[in-house]
């Protein structure tokens, strides 16, 4: 019997790949921070040399701390004040989610956060969609955007407006962020029940930095389509000394019902959401067969690509090609395209393209 090939973070790359949650402003080169830095008088960086500035964002962010984490995003936004600066940041992410073989991308962004310098919220979406046109074009990348509000503010409904104004134009879906303790999703159930009016769809950080309360509130108040993280629905899971796992009302609701979990398994060991890769809860969760997808959340951050997120469950659970594309397909079943467009991602693009890549 022979054993079935281990799959390589060159091979992994080469299969097509489907993100759901990645923040634009987690993703910047640092090339580029340390260039529009320069380019908009923007003096706060602490070095603006490339390597030394991957190497700072990297130690920053790997804390353990979620509000440590969120304060490197000061330096991306404060560089994305622009429209020119704007669009260049999109054109470069899809350029390289495209060359790490992703099919299919929602990326997400908070319109409020880039308006310090006088852009209106339709300026910049106007100019993330540019750069996501300029940047995927002639690849095999489609990219659609996902419109953020930040939770701890009070603009929420007036983003989610914005993303019915612009989903005939490459905008998905909405999203809230930012830090989950104290402000709950219910404090933005108008923005949400207005995208429900609408008939759009919305997901929602949830069960990241906070426990079964947030996810609760997020599904069963809000009516979530996805959830961003997820990880702490392993609160309502438990594991007897004798290997029978018990699930808890919530957690059986979220597998049977499958709700999209957007996993980023690098990112929570980064933020202290999970102790470490192997006791990631994407482990049990797959075991489980709830819908688990996987995501890079903050490429620029945590140093990942997708790729190497996969080759990374791989060293930790021993997934095999079954698993990375039972994992992908989840992925692509969640985007919030039109269901004929997801099927044919499926079966046009992604069985073909693993069947062809994967070793025989």
């Amino acid at each position: 019997m022979t054993t079935p090939p281990v799959p390589t973070l060159d091979e992994i790359r080469r299969v097509p790949k489907v993100l759901l949650h990645d923040h634009l402003d987690g993703g910047l080169r640092p090339a580029t921070i340390a260039e529009l830095a320069d380019e908009t008088g923007y003096g706060g960086l602490p070095t603006t040399d490339p390597a030394k500035l991957a190497t700072w964002f990297r130690g920053a962010s790997h804390s353990g701390s979620l509000v440590r984490y969120l304060e490197t995003f000061t330096h991306t936004v404060g560089v994305m004040q622009t429209a020119d600066a704007i669009a260049r940041v999109a054109r470069e992410c899809a350029q390289d989610l495209a060359a790490d073989g992703v099919v299919y991308a929602e990326v997400r962004f908070a319109p409020e956060l880039h308006i310090e310098r006088g852009l209106s919220t339709d300026a910049v979406v106007e100019a993330v969609l540019d750069g996501f046109r300029a940047g995927s074009a002639g690849t095999g990348l489609r990219i659609r955007a996902l419109l953020t509000a930040m939770r701890h503010q009070a603009r929420s409904l007036e983003i989610a407006e914005l993303a019915v104004r612009w989903r005939d134009s490459g905008v998905v879906g909405f999203d809230i962020a930012g830090a989950e303790a104290g402000n709950p999703p219910t404090r933005h159930l108008d923005a949400f029940q207005y995208i429900q009016r609408a008939n759009g769809h919305f997901t929602i950080h949830a069960g990241e930095a906070f426990g079964l309360p947030s996810i609760w509130e997020a599904l069963q108040w809000c009516n979530a389509d996805r959830l961003g993280h997820g990880v702490r629905i392993m609160d309502d899971i438990s594991v007897d000394p004798d290997g029978t796992v018990i699930l808890g009302d919530l957690a059986n609701y979220v597998r049977d019902v499958r709700v999209p979990l957007e996993m980023c398994p690098t990112s929570n060991v980064d933020t202290g959401a999970a102790p470490s890769i192997l006791d990631h809860p994407i482990g049990l969760l797959r075991k489980l067969y709830f819908r688990v997808t996987v995501n890079t959340d903050n490429r620029l951050m945590s140093g990942v690509t997708l790729s190497s997120e996969f080759a990374t469950l791989v060293d930790a659970f021993g997934y095999g090609w079954p698993d990375i594309r039972w994992l992908t397909i989840n992925a692509m079943k969640s985007a919030f395209l039109p269901f004929d467009q997801r099927l044919r991602v499926i079966n046009e693009i992604i069985k073909p393209g693993f069947a062809a890549a994967v070793p025989a």
